[in-house]
């Protein structure tokens, strides 16, 4: 059974003509990493709050069609009960800060001061949630004096101290730098083989090839095509959605149609891939 299943979702926020998602449908199963790909203004932020019960609870708007999250209708409960199941990491992680913890453990386990969670039970969440994003060296530091980096993994860690079933991730590495975003995707690699259930809206086609299950490529709020990285970022047709294809990739589309690429081995979606069917020649 799907843990999540999207059904002819569309949506248009307050006083907007366009639908900003247009009859989107697909589901994602138990412990899958799917990346959302787009062009700007595609629907990927939509899509995640969509995901989160964030559209229509916090930004109203006419919603249409159905969001279920572990059997649940999402527009039929309230977004206080679903934040427990599913968590949202937000593109700019000092946004998500709360601002009334000096510390990062305390900031981990804010969330779960607010639930009441036991204080023996909190205090094994946030040990967890710290050794899993790298984050234990940083306990006891203030979150205002952390990098971009440590402070997307200290919002990634306050989600997972939750437990959710499911965790969606809005264009997290935005602001980070090349050493940010490999210090978070190494985080959502460890997360994905402990069977976390992922979703990540990423402009980044580099990261989504290297660690995602399945894509959705959305355009001007649909959903047009959906796969695995492989057979979707080598469509020679990427560019009428509005996305650029991975230069290497196109590389190695001009060199076999040069007689310089094995024709027998698929076109590359990392560089590692890329650089190893260059050597082949």
């Amino acid at each position: 059974m799907a843990l999540v299943r999207v059904t002819d979702l569309t949506y248009r926020y307050p006083q907007t003509a366009v639908p900003a998602l247009q009859t989107v449908s697909f589901g994602v199963e138990p412990g899958e990493f799917v990346a959302i790909i787009g062009a700007n203004d595609a629907g990927k932020s939509t899509l995640c709050y969509a995901l989160t019960g964030y559209v229509p609870h916090f930004f109203h708007g006419q919603m249409d069609g159905s969001v279920q999250l572990a059997g649940l209708e999402t527009r039929e409960r309230p977004l206080a009960e679903l934040v427990t199941r599913a968590g949202l990491v937000f593109q700019n992680p000092a946004t998500q800060m709360s601002g009334v913890r000096d510390t990062v453990r305390g900031e981990v386990g804010f969330g779960l001061e607010n639930l009441g969670v036991p204080r023996a039970e909190m205090h094994l969440r946030i040990a967890e949630a710290l050794e899993i994003t790298g984050t234990t060296a940083l306990a006891e530091r203030h979150p205002r004096e952390l990098s971009g980096g440590q402070q997307q993994r200290v919002a990634l860690a306050a989600m997972l101290a939750m437990r959710p079933q499911l965790l969606v991730l809005d264009e997290p590495t935005a602001q980070l730098d090349p050493v940010g975003s490999r210090e978070l995707f190494a985080a959502l690699q460890r997360l994905s083989r402990t069977g976390l259930t992922l979703v990540l809206a990423t402009h980044k086609l580099e990261w989504a090839a290297a660690y995602a299950d399945r894509l959705l490529l959305l355009h001007q709020g649909r959903l047009v095509q959906q796969g695995p990285p492989q057979a979707l970022l080598t469509q020679p047709q990427l560019a009428e959605w509005g996305i650029a294809p991975l230069p290497f990739t196109e590389a190695a589309r001009q060199a076999r149609e040069e007689g310089l690429w094995n024709g027998k081995r698929p076109l590359p979606i990392t560089l590692a891939d890329a650089i190893a069917g260059f050597l082949e020649r």
